[in-house]
């Protein structure tokens, strides 16, 4: 079988977010890749899979998401033009997003693409494998697991870890992620 390889990510300074915090979440998502591997290697319980694989594949999601630095969404975005037809604004998406993100526990935010309806869905996912939604793509994914941002924002600044999640992101890059799962 093919093994998984660990990708890599060009993520430059980030505002709030630190470098530090950056490597060792790489670190975490490396293991992720190798624990995958050996799972399906039968070096570990096979139960562990969807975790595994969920934990790599969301944090590639996550880290591409600030690749080349803060881009804006375009006015004319297909993904914008989507968000305001199904949320009604992009404003009130943003804020249900965002209040979504701030769910108590561990787990990811997730902005979803379901193929089959067309249309936009928030989801909180769980840890990593609980509450993903199946035939669905994911457009954002948002670790709201501590280890993304207490080294830097405390417990108490989880609030302003998401805030500077968006003023982070490449949207070009949400933008492609969109697209992709549109096709």
């Amino acid at each position: 079988m093919k093994k998984f390889e660990e990708r890599k990510f060009n993520i430059p300074a980030l505002k709030g977010i630190s470098a530090k915090t950056i490597e060792e979440h790489l670190k975490l998502y490396a293991g992720y890749v190798k624990n995958l591997n050996d799972t399906l290697e039968g070096k570990q319980d096979i139960r562990r899979l969807g975790f595994e694989y969920n934990g790599m594949r969301n944090h590639e999601i996550y880290f591409t998401g600030f690749e080349n630095g803060p881009k804006s969404l375009e006015k004319s975005s297909k993904l914008k033009k989507q968000i305001e037809s199904d949320f009604n604004s992009f404003d009130i998406w943003l804020q249900n997003f965002k209040t979504l993100a701030l769910t108590r526990g561990i787990g990811w935010a997730m902005l979803y693409y379901d193929k089959k309806n067309k249309t936009l869905i928030n989801n909180w996912v769980e840890e990593q494998h609980i509450n993903q939604l199946q035939d669905c793509s994911v457009i954002i994914a948002l670790d709201m697991w501590e280890h993304s941002y207490v080294a830097d924002y405390l417990p108490s600044g989880k609030k302003n870890y998401v805030e500077d999640f968006f003023l982070n992101l490449n949207w070009e890059k949400i933008e492609e992620n969109f697209t992709n799962a549109t096709k």
